[in-house]
């Protein structure tokens, strides 16, 4: 391969890894806004066959290396202090870089 077609290749190759950036970040939005279940799985399916998955980490810990923290739910249960409620917002994972934390509701034991 001659240097000047190595150069082509490589811009090339930046050129589509820029432009797959581009389509994965559309689609987390299109995912953030859509109404539809079957849109949302849709979506889902299609980035998760590129290698890009949605994360929802309900009923595990809350990890603020993981995850964002965008609220409280009061628990009387001391087994749920800590453990995440809900998700609030999907994040998102690059094989194995995060793109977005996800935004998570964490359960929080009841000051008595």
């Amino acid at each position: 391969m001659t240097a000047v077609t190595s150069d082509v290749v490589m811009d090339q190759l930046d050129r589509a890894l820029t432009e797959r950036a581009t389509l994965i970040q559309l689609c987390m939005y299109a995912m953030d806004r859509a109404r539809s279940a079957g849109v949302v799985e849709r979506l889902s399916e299609g980035l998760s066959g590129i290698g890009v998955s949605a994360l929802r980490p309900d009923g595990t810990r809350f990890d603020p290396a993981h995850h964002e923290a965008g609220g409280i739910t009061p628990t009387d249960d001391p087994a749920l202090d800590g453990v995440i409620a809900e998700t609030e917002v999907l994040g998102f994972a690059d094989r194995d870089r995060v793109l977005r934390a996800p935004v998570v509701t964490v359960y929080q034991l009841r000051q008595q």
